[in-house]
């Protein structure tokens, strides 16, 4: 018997999955099955370059693979659906995305205001990188509203970079907020939204102009890959006064001619692995902050620990702020034993928890930022408390994390 088939005319309608929930716009958006063999998954383009039809004649738009590649297209487009927003840009690190970004809206003079809590390798980039090129910056408090305004210089303040969660004290910014001032101050607001995940934090609804991630931690997922992205906003300007290389204002203008400038873009197969990530990361979210609330009640518990700073906990000054902005409150967790050879004599003996730098992995790690991530602020305005403890909770089973935690406190 024939199989039986449907003809092209009797074919549904493409759907539209921006409109569609989170976890199906993970699952599917940029990513149809294969036209050529009706492949469920992305193929893995590992290509450099691309037949032309004819000189100019490009297939799908396709030329050379920095300029373009099917497998990143479908990350990209894949992230701009999850979060919400027009634009999406997949980049080797999260510190490519960064400094692509900066290059696109930055000139010598320039200002920006960040967080006095921020990632030590934003802080590097802006102040080492960008600093010695002409670009000032403000390290604030971005819990203080009032602080945030008095740093804002209206004309010369170009970007207000929030991260929120911050990494690793786990302050939480007013989002909306912020954003007001910036439009008022005609600058940018920039969220990394690494710890939070587009799953559990929507900044561009929020009124952010351009999402940033390290893809490495939740959105891979797995430690297995290595990259970062831009999300850009529908309809997202330049700051006042800026025109883009391509001669426009719109800032995804600014961003793509930057990404194929620079180069430093997502190979086809870390993009691959990077959209296998996207599209369990609800699931995962889900069981990285149900075992993160029961390990931050055990901590707070515990008379070897002075402090724990989680969010989803009502002693965080954050707490409203994040359950106002946030639908669930993470994985990560910082904690303080008052003493630094305490805190390093738990991160030696604990076994679950793996003793590694960065995080948002399937697998539970701990660090002392002090000594590892944050090692090089210390001195700056952003040096971290010698005895903080960062755990980046993983989907184990819970029993497991807290038996493991007990033994290290012992």
């Amino acid at each position: 018997m024939a199989p039986v088939t449907t003809s092209p005319q009797h074919l549904p309608p493409e759907p539209d999955w921006t409109t569609a929930g989170f976890a199906t716009r993970a699952i599917h958006a940029g990513q149809d099955p294969d036209a050529a063999t009706g492949a469920v998954v992305t193929p893995i383009f590992q290509v450099s370059t691309f037949k032309q039809d004819g000189v100019g004649g490009l297939r799908g738009g396709y030329e050379y693979s920095r300029s373009g590649n099917p497998t990143r297209a479908a990350l990209e487009e894949a992230l701009a659906a999850v979060e919400g927003g027009a634009h999406g840009y997949a980049f080797a690190s999260g510190l490519a995305a960064e400094d692509t970004l900066l290059r696109a809206v930055l000139r010598p003079g320039d200002h920006v205001v960040m967080g006095n809590d921020a990632y030590g390798g934003t802080y590097r980039l802006i102040a080492r990188v960008f600093g010695p090129w002409g670009i000032d910056h403000t390290p604030v408090d971005l819990t203080d509203l009032d602080a945030v305004l008095a740093a804002i210089e209206p004309g010369r303040t170009k970007a207000v970079w929030v991260e929120t969660p911050t990494n690793p004290l786990l302050g939480v910014s007013d989002i909306a907020a912020i954003a007001a001032m910036c439009r008022a101050a005609g600058a940018l607001l920039v969220v990394d939204n690494t710890f939070a995940t587009p799953y559990l934090q929507q900044p561009l609804a929020l009124g952010a102009d351009v999402v940033v991630h390290s893809t490495t931690k939740y959105i891979g997922g797995h430690s297995d890959v290595v990259g970062g992205a831009l999300v850009v906003a529908d309809g997202a300007q330049l700051p006042i006064g800026l025109d883009g290389p391509t001669g426009t204002t719109a800032l995804a203008d600014a961003v793509a001619f930057q990404q194929n400038a620079s180069g430093a873009v997502a190979g086809p197969f870390d993009s691959w692995l990077t959209l296998r990530g996207l599209k369990t990361l609800a699931v995962r979210m889900d069981r990285h902050c149900a075992n993160a609330a029961a390990v931050a009640a055990f901590l707070e518990g515990h008379d070897k620990v002075t402090e724990v700073i989680y969010p989803g906990l009502a002693s965080h000054p954050g707490h409203e702020v994040a359950a106002a902005q946030m639908s669930g409150f993470g994985g990560m967790i910082s904690f303080r034993t008052g003493d630094v050879e305490t805190s390093l004599a738990v991160c030696a003996r604990t076994h679950v928890f793996t003793l590694a730098e960065s995080l948002g992995g399937v697998e539970s790690l701990i660090e002392l930022p002090g000594q590892m991530t944050h090692g090089a602020l210390v001195g700056t305005a952003l040096e971290v408390p010698a005895d903080l403890i960062r755990l980046s909770v993983g989907i184990e089973d819970v029993a497991d994390l807290i038996a493991d935690l007990t033994q290290a406190l012992a």
